[in-house]
Formats: C-alpha cells, structure tokens, sequence
C-alpha cells in the first residue's frame, strides 16, 4: 500500500463507517480475549485490540462485553483466522486477514470481491513473499514532539527503524516480537498514535495509470472494507 496516505484515508472511512468497525473490533476482542485472558495487562493481543477500539470512541460496555464473552469460552469459539492472498487489478499484491465464524461463506465472498473487479483469489503464500511483517507506528508530527528525542525513545525501546521522509508523519518499525515493547514504551512517554500495530509492509509498490483498472482497486478495498468477516487488508498499489 502508499506507506501513509492509504492508512489515514482508511482510517478517514472508518470514522465514518464507525457501527460496522465496532463489530469488527468487538469480534478482534472476543477472540483475544479467548486466546489469551481477559486481562490486557497480560494479554499484549487484547490490549491491542482494546487500543484500537478505543481508537475509534468504542464504548467501554461495548468493550467489556466483548471481553467477557471471549473470557467465557462459548461466543469466540467458533471463530477462526484466516489469511486470504489475491491479485487485484494489473497484478496488485493483496493479502486479507478474516475472523470469520463460517469459513464457506467467507471464501466464496473473497472470490466474488477479487472476480468482480479484476482480480483473482490466490493461493497460500503466492504474494505474501512480497511483503515483510513489521511492527508498524504512526505518530504525527506536532510542535512539542522533538524528533531526536522521540528517535532516540524508539530505538532504545527495540525499533529497527525511524522514517521521516513524509512530511506530516513519523513511521516507527520493528520486528513484530518488539512491537509491544516499543509501543508501550512510547505510550508511556506520552506519545499519540495515529496507528499502531503489526502489519504487512510491502518491500515494493505499483503504480496503476489506467483509470478502468485505478477504479476497481478502489473498488475492491471498499468491498473487502464493507465485510464484516475481513480485518486487516494490506497490498502493494502505491496509491498516494
């Protein structure tokens, strides 16, 4: 994906789409909580999805709900991961992770989104390859963040790498088992995400220029976007 446009503009369209998101988080919680204690201080997965919640002003009954229903064994129980790998239009890397509580449903739907638009649904691991998993943090650049200081913080903390090539947004990276680690020191310091958490950065882009093909991508994220059963999408169209 464009390293920061494409995630403040999803982030934009999540706002708005902020009940259908609530179910999204509501289900991320439910299963983390099931995999790993209702207790976020312990379970660095919960206390991810519990950020991201609260993120996008999910209520705290809501999140506690949803805590209680993983913690409980019976509502997560049904729901599994699974990663989707695909080609959108003019060969465009896509990866899609799901919950999903019923696995046939899920897939025919990938594979109308992917058919419908140009694209088609892959198999296991035919795109991933491009892409290397990272801790990822986005902060904004503010007047009283000083980027030497927040740098430093960073890489003391376990960060691989300090990005400020993009003129509203330092990006954060590092190995995917330091990620809570640099987080919390972060937050700790008092620092503000934008985003937070461990994503699929593509080691390349593509640009598209025909308009036909520009349209269908946009498409098909908004599809992917739409179901409820999808998470996380990641791919390598430089759309910036």
């Amino acid at each position: 994906m464009g390293r920061h446009g494409t995630i403040v503009n999803r982030k934009n369209k999540q706002d708005a789409k902020r009940a259908q998101m609530f179910t999204k988080y509501a289900r991320l919680i439910i299963v983390a909580a099931r995999e790993g204690g209702a207790d976020p201080e312990y379970n660095a997965a919960l206390k991810n999805a519990i950020d991201k919640a609260k993120s996008i002003n999910m209520p705290n009954d809501n999140i506690n709900r949803a805590i209680k229903k993983g913690a409980g064994g019976t509502d997560g129980d049904n729901f599994e991961r699974i990663t989707y790998e695909g080609y959108g239009p003019n060969g465009i890397a896509v990866i899609v992770e799901a919950l999903t509580d019923n696995r046939n449903r899920t897939g025919s739907n990938m594979r109308y989104y992917f058919d419908k638009n140009g694209g088609n649904l892959g198999t296991p691991g035919c795109v991933s390859f491009m892409f290397d998993k990272k801790g990822q943090i986005l902060i904004e650049k503010k007047d009283e963040y000083n980027e030497d200081e927040l740098m430093e913080a960073a890489l003391e903390a376990g960060a691989e790498d300090f990005i400020t090539d993009d003129e509203a947004v330092y990006e954060i990276l590092s190995a995917p088992e330091d990620f809570y680690d640099v987080k919390n020191a972060l937050a700790e310091k008092g620092y503000v995400f934008l985003e937070a958490d461990v994503n699929m950065i593509p080691q390349t882009t593509v640009k598209l220029d025909d308009e036909g093909q520009i349209k269908s991508m946009n498409k098909l994220i908004d599809m992917l976007e739409d179901d409820d059963d999808v998470q996380q999408i990641y791919h390598n169209w430089d759309c910036e």
